[in-house]
């Protein structure tokens, strides 16, 4: 039996694809094509555009825009009103000044890995990877690849240090090939 949640107020295409135990909140819009796995949640006003491909156990907080081209692995956390591009080269028309048509564009992709985090109010510009469990800090612009544990953020977002698994910063290590130590969790990520 698949319990999926759909708040009346969302408009989930038919076409699409939603698994078991996943909730999508009110006035969002799951286009056609789309993915979502199990036991995510979609909040408030949540846009999932054509051919989005989304894991299981995802949150996706309110006002939160992803576009053709963006694949969310599993264990994802994307915070409120972040939005991810898909076109390095938008324009409303083509050089000839008629308006571009669905295979004018240029879709780039973009993929978040395993367990990552985006902060709120970020913008992850098409074409980059951000790496597993690399944390991206609120209001951020991501315009290249993001290594596996990387705390970045900033303007145009840069590598401040790496994170554990639980998300704390990390410490240096001593360890050779260690992005570093959690003091919270006492893990070491020499082996990751």
């Amino acid at each position: 039996m698949n319990r999926v949640t759909i708040h009346p107020t969302a408009e989930v295409s038919e076409k699409s694809e939603i698994g078991e135990n996943t909730k999508i909140w009110h006035h969002s819009q799951v286009r056609e094509n789309s993915k979502i796995g199990s036991n995510c949640i979609l909040g408030k006003n949540v846009y999932i555009d054509i051919n989005v491909i989304i894991g299981n156990n995802v949150k996706i907080q309110n006002n939160v825009s992803v576009y053709d081209g963006v694949i969310i692995e599993d264990g994802v956390q994307v915070g409120p009103h972040a939005c991810f591009t898909n076109d390095k080269f938008p324009r409303a028309i083509n050089p000839d000044g008629q308006l571009k048509g669905g295979s004018d564009w240029e879709i780039d992709k973009t993929i978040v890995k395993y367990g990552a985090s985006i902060g709120a109010h970020s913008v992850i510009v098409c074409g980059t990877t951000i790496g597993k469990f690399a944390l991206v800090g609120a209001g951020s612009v991501v315009t290249k690849n993001v290594p596996d544990h990387a705390l970045v953020y900033g303007n145009p977002a840069k590598i401040q240090g790496y994170v554990c698994l639980c998300g704390h910063k990390l410490k240096p290590s001593q360890s050779k090939g260690s992005p570093g130590y959690c003091e919270i969790c006492k893990k070491d990520l020499t082996n990751r």
